[in-house]
């Protein structure tokens, strides 16, 4: 029986044992990321580019689209490194990193997209104080606040599962480092300090659910409050992209953590974690700009200035 001090790395499971379709996973997650990386870095530049973008609104997708990069960034290229040498080995230290900075991106992600509903809620319930509640400054602050939550977050759960004596192996049943995994290896009856952990994050998790479906409700009571079927469909139309994002987050994040144990496999976790892990920093930027035209305006102007500079 081991303990973590005499863990040097750890055992990652592989997609398959087949080498073809080692390659195939391979190709297949070099996709999705350059699909990712293109996507949320078009947002990015394009917001950064023109000014008629500088809102609150875009100012907090911007966050979002810098988020989405790094969340992938941590897992899929490790991933695709494994498939393409046939190596299942991580370190220690690369390990706790990579818990690190998915709690980081996870808890920053949610957290935005709760100041997000307030956006949302502040435009079109709130539109004649839009300008003072959601000032420069403040957007500054909140946007900090995010990015503070995630690090507060991660900085406890890894702080926790990395301090728990592991003694039973060191194969996790994951493509990537992820907590629950982790902390099947641990011997640990430290049970009140697992606790506290938890009730922490099920409050901060529920504290930011709570304030994005009140946000919602106070929505749709003033949007079903506008006198014009045209008038309803144009303000809502803006709290589409936001709600489809959430709903994707919140829909495989929950799935993965709160499915019964009774239907779990190795197989469907793989599945799952793909789904919560890779699917919305990939799909993400695509919601966010089929519908809105000032995103495809702006995005049409960038790409005509960058060829026309070529020429």
């Amino acid at each position: 029986m081991s303990n973590s001090s005499s863990i040097t790395q750890f055992l990652l499971l592989p997609f398959t044992d087949t080498r073809e379709l080692q390659l195939l996973h391979f190709w297949l997650f070099l996709g999705i990321y350059l699909a990712a990386l293109l996507g949320n870095g078009l947002i990015i530049t394009t917001i950064a580019w023109d000014q008629h973008l500088h809102t609150p609104m875009y100012f907090f997708l911007l966050h979002l689209a810098l988020l989405d990069l790094g969340s992938i960034s941590t897992t899929l290229p490790k991933s695709m490194a494994s498939s393409l040498w046939d190596s299942r080995t991580i370190s220690y230290i690369g390990c706790a990193a990579q818990v690190f900075h998915v709690s980081f991106f996870f808890g920053a992600e949610y957290s935005l997209l709760t100041i997000m509903s307030y956006d949302r809620y502040v435009a079109i319930c709130k539109l004649l104080h839009y300008g003072s509640l959601l000032g420069s400054r403040a957007c500054v602050h909140m946007a900090a606040a995010a990015w503070a939550a995630g690090f507060l977050y991660s900085l406890l759960h890894t702080a926790n599962t990395f301090s728990l004596p592991l003694c039973k192996g060191n194969a996790l049943g994951q493509f990537f480092c992820e907590i629950p995994h982790i902390l099947k290896l641990s011997c640990s009856h430290s049970y009140l300090r697992e606790l506290g952990v938890i009730m922490f994050s099920a409050s901060f998790f529920e504290g930011c659910f709570v304030f994005i479906v009140v946000s919602y409700v106070q929505i749709l009571r003033a949007v079903l409050r506008i006198p014009s079927e045209q008038g309803r469909h144009k303000a809502f139309s803006t709290c589409l992209p936001h709600l489809a994002v959430v709903s994707l987050f919140l829909s495989t994040g929950m799935f993965a953590y709160l499915k019964p144990s009774s239907i779990s496999s190795p197989s469907l976790d793989l599945v799952v974690s793909v789904l919560y892990s890779v699917v919305p920093p990939a799909v993400n930027p695509l919601i966010y700009s089929m519908r809105n035209q000032e995103l495809k305006v702006a995005l049409k102007k960038l790409i005509q200035s960058f060829f026309f500079q070529q020429q």
